[in-house]
């Protein structure tokens, strides 16, 4: 059995940069702070949500860097560190580890991808090199690769691998490794669309986008799926599937960025080839967000 690295909600953070493009230190401090005083059970940093794919190599061992610093343990940390590189991967994990962070997420190889053969041996190959506990990233849509459950078992064994970012939307992949896998490998939501099935299923908890802008109730939400409050995790999911259905209703994290703005919350610019909403899905999210009261 491996203890999961959290339970619970982590924040998949947002990068702010500044109108010049580099990056927003205090802004990004300023965030950090009110996660935490939210009661956010832990952060992600240089995920897909922090457009860790527009940030330079320097630029991300630097973000991850500050980010330990300043949460300074008040939470785990866990980085992003994956490539489609094995190579690069395992520099940004070791500079992680360096860093102090809690952990690491690892994206699938994207773009040139890889068999399930590649992907065993690549994730075998970090966690040979790094003693802080892996969460895997399953995210096809983004990356065009996906495991099965039967190289999720084989990972598994490895004793450094502690779970699995499951953002695929399939669940009969999600039954199949949990029937497989056992308490072997710990599984989160990487949907927030999907995190109270997912929990009903075992799951430990959420990556969450949702939660840079609502950060108690997604925690509220993850909560109450892990006391057995299934009544009170249910109603949450139904009550905010609006803003989340408006908050991935274009590339995140255009999206989220614009609804902080809306909120008052400082999110800064975004990087090309991100570029601001569009009209119409705006405003879309602003209607969702007035209904809610999160309007500024």
């Amino acid at each position: 059995m491996k203890s999961p690295v959290f339970t619970g909600t982590c924040t998949a953070l947002i990068t702010p940069f500044r109108d010049s493009g580099s990056i927003d230190y205090a802004r990004f401090a300023q965030q950090i702070d009110w996660q935490l005083e939210a009661g956010i059970d832990a952060l992600c940093v240089c995920g897909t949500t922090g457009e860790s794919s527009a940030l330079s190599v320097q630029e991300h061992v630097q973000l991850v860097d500050y980010c330990v610093s300043h949460v300074a343990g008040r939470c785990p940390v866990i980085a992003g560190s994956g490539s489609n590189d094995t190579a690069a991967a395992l520099y940004l994990c070791q500079c992680a580890q360096e860093s102090g962070a809690d952990a690491l997420l690892l994206v699938t190889p994207y773009y040139n991808k890889t068999t399930q053969t590649g992907l065993i041996r690549h994730y075998e190959y970090l966690a040979d090199r790094t003693e802080l506990p892996i969460i895997l990233y399953n995210v096809p849509s983004r990356t065009g690769l996906s495991f099965t459950p039967e190289t999720y078992r084989v990972l598994s064994r490895h004793p450094n691998i502690n779970g699995i970012k499951e953002a695929s939307g399939d669940f009969s992949l999600l039954a199949e490794t949990m029937a497989l896998c056992g308490e072997d490998l710990n599984i989160w939501s990487g949907n927030d669309d999907h995190t109270v099935p997912m929990m009903a299923m075992g799951a430990k908890g959420l990556i969450s986008v949702v939660s840079n802008l609502a950060p108690g109730p997604m925690t509220e939400l993850t909560h109450s799926s892990l006391r057995g409050d299934a009544e009170q995790a249910r109603q949450l999911q139904l009550a905010y599937t609006p803003l989340i259905r408006a908050l991935f209703s274009q590339v995140n994290p255009i999206p989220v960025k614009a609804a902080m703005r809306e909120a008052g919350l400082d999110s800064g610019t975004l990087r090309l080839p991100l570029f601001p909403m569009d009209p119409g899905p705006l405003h879309e999210l602003r209607e969702v967000m007035r209904e809610m009261g999160l309007l500024h």
